[in-house]
């Protein structure tokens, strides 16, 4: 799938992201913070996308059926 690729690039972009805002000495712990964390949910929202996409693929649903997605999360991210 297309999709889980693209997604796998941009957790690696913001992983990078990430990286390079803790590697800056030049910005204040507190700005990090408020910097990262749209950051830090934007991966997180990534990751759950990813994971719903991966079982999708392995475990695609029957025609005319739902997926049943929503049995397979641990928890809801909203």
């Amino acid at each position: 799938m297309n999709s889980i690729k693209h997604i796998k690039i941009a957790l690696a972009e913001l992983d990078e992201e990430v990286e390079k805002l803790l590697l800056d000495w030049s910005i204040p712990l507190n700005e990090k913070d408020n910097i990262m964390l749209p950051i830090l949910q934007q991966k997180k929202v990534l990751i759950q996308t990813l994971e719903d996409l991966t079982y999708l693929k392995e475990h695609p649903p029957t025609p005319n059926q739902p997926c049943g997605i929503s049995k397979y999360r641990e928890d809801s991210i909203f």
